[in-house]
C-alpha cells in the first residue's frame, strides 16, 4: 500500500469514518473537478494591456523592481544594466530551460553563466516564470528538472524573465493555466508564488529584507503583445 493511502487511512481510522458513501464521494468529486472560483476584484476586469500595467504597479509596490524591454534578446543586456547598477556579481546561476537556449549573451562577455540547480555560493539566479498575476503583483514559478525550486529562493538576487503574455489577472487564473498546461491531476511537485523580495518583521516589527530568500527580487517583462 502506498505512504499516502496509509496515512490517509489511518487518519479516517482515528477520526472513526469508514469510507464515503456514494453521495457524498460524488459530491467530493464534483467540488474537485468543478475549480470553483472565487471573488474576482474588480481591478483585475481590465483589457490585458491595463493588466501588465497593473501588475507592474504590484510589483513594484512589494519592492520588486521591474524593467520592460521588446524581446527575449534584450535580457543580456538588460540584465548587465541591473546587476553594474546595484554593483552585484556577473556571475550567473541560469535556469537550465529550453526558452532560455537562444539568450545572445555573446553580446554580454563580462557575464558568466552556469546553469543548473542553485547552490549557497550563488549570488545571482535568472529564470523564467510560469505566470504573473495583476491581481497582486505575484510571480508563479513551477519546478521541474528544468526550473529548480533552489534557484528561486537560495541566490541573493533572483531575476525572473515573463512575457507580458503570460501576465493573467487573477490567482485562479494562472490556476487555469496551469491544468491548461500540465493537464489536471498531473501538476508540478511545486509551485511557488512570489511576491517581491523576501521580507520578515516578526522581531520587534523591524523589517529584514531576504531573511528567508532574496533580498532583491527583479522582473523582465517581454513586451510581446505590444502591437495588440
Amino acid at each position: 500500500m502506498p505512504a499516502r493511502d496509509k496515512i490517509l487511512g489511518r487518519i479516517r481510522h482515528n477520526l472513526k469514518r469508514g469510507p464515503l458513501g456514494e453521495e457524498a464521494a460524488n459530491a467530493l468529486k464534483a467540488r474537485l473537478e468543478g475549480h470553483s472560483r472565487g471573488i474576482v476584484p474588480n481591478r483585475t476586469e481590465l483589457p490585458h494591456k491595463a493588466q501588465v500595467d497593473l501588475f507592474v504597479a504590484k510589483a513594484s509596490a512589494l519592492a520588486a523592481t521591474v524593467a520592460r524591454i521588446a524581446t527575449l534578446d534584450e535580457v543580456p543586456e538588460a540584465l548587465r544594466d541591473y546587476l553594474t547598477a546595484h554593483n552585484l556579481s556577473t556571475k550567473i546561476k541560469m535556469a537550465p530551460d529550453k526558452r532560455l537556449d537562444a539568450l545572445p549573451f555573446d553580446k554580454t562577455p563580462m557575464l558568466e553563466i552556469t546553469r543548473g540547480s542553485a547552490e549557497p555560493s550563488d549570488e545571482v539566479s535568472l529564470t523564467p516564470a510560469f505566470a504573473g498575476i495583476a491581481e497582486t503583483g505575484t510571480l508563479c514559478m513551477a519546478s521541474g528538472p528544468e526550473t529548480p525550486s533552489t534557484l528561486n529562493f537560495l541566490p541573493e538576487n533572483h531575476v525572473a524573465v515573463i512575457k507580458a503574455s503570460q501576465i493573467t489577472g487573477t490567482l485562479e487564473d494562472s490556476w487555469d493555466r496551469l491544468r491548461a498546461e500540465y493537464g489536471v491531476g498531473n501538476l508540478p511537485r511545486t509551485i511557488n508564488f512570489i511576491s517581491g523580495p523576501s521580507r520578515t518583521a516578526d522581531i520587534e516589527q523591524t523589517l529584514i529584507m531576504g531573511a528567508h530568500g532574496p533580498r532583491r527580487l527583479h522582473i523582465l517583462i517581454v513586451d510581446d503583445e505590444k502591437k495588440s
